[in-house]
């Protein structure tokens, strides 16, 4: 068997053991046409965290040597179609049971996500997922929702209010609590 060079590890991986058997580094070096070390050095500069590679920008990918535009590029879009496949429905609609079914359904909306947004969740009578609406956007501590355009969405149809905190921080505030 043809010996691979370094720059085609991940390509020798895919072929010999197939997709699920390649490591997240040989995936990025796949993705970008790099090196696996140099994929290894990525993977360590975010603590070793997809989720964090997830968030980097543009300009935050052209700060690694060796990394241009068509690599950042490559890499960027990568990481936005992975995000973009959890907002997949089922062929089954979803029924939410408790708050974290809500969770698991809202998740890939504000995966993320730098800023605070508010959504609502429009079921039917049976608590089945109809449709997902954004109602506003803000900044890192903050969103309006104005109550008319919630219930303008809701009119006979049950509803579940989400938004995000990008702090981290799951103590709501004052404002979180009038809003709700």
């Amino acid at each position: 068997m043809k010996r691979f060079n370094q720059l085609s590890e991940p390509t020798e991986m895919l072929y010999t053991q197939g997709k699920s058997a390649m490591t997240d580094y040989q995936i990025i070096a796949a993705i970008a046409n790099i090196s696996v070390d140099k994929a290894r050095e990525i993977l360590a500069l975010a603590d070793f965290r997809l989720s964090e590679l997830a968030r980097w920008d543009m300009e935050r990918w052209l700060k690694i040597a060796g990394i241009g535009y068509a690599k950042a590029t490559a890499l960027v879009i990568s990481f936005e179609l992975g995000r973009r496949r959890m907002f997949e429905q089922p062929d089954r609609k979803i029924k939410i049971h408790c708050s974290q079914d809500a969770y698991n359904c809202m998740k890939p909306f504000l995966y993320d996500k730098l800023v605070e947004h508010f959504y609502i969740m429009l079921l039917d009578r049976n608590n089945q997922v109809l449709k997902f609406q954004k109602i506003s956007s803000g900044g890192t501590h903050a969103t309006l929702a104005d109550p008319k355009l919630i219930f303008n969405k809701a009119l006979d149809i049950g509803i579940i209010l989400v938004h995000n905190h990008p702090s981290g921080n799951l103590k709501p505030s004052e404002q979180d609590r009038t809003l709700t």
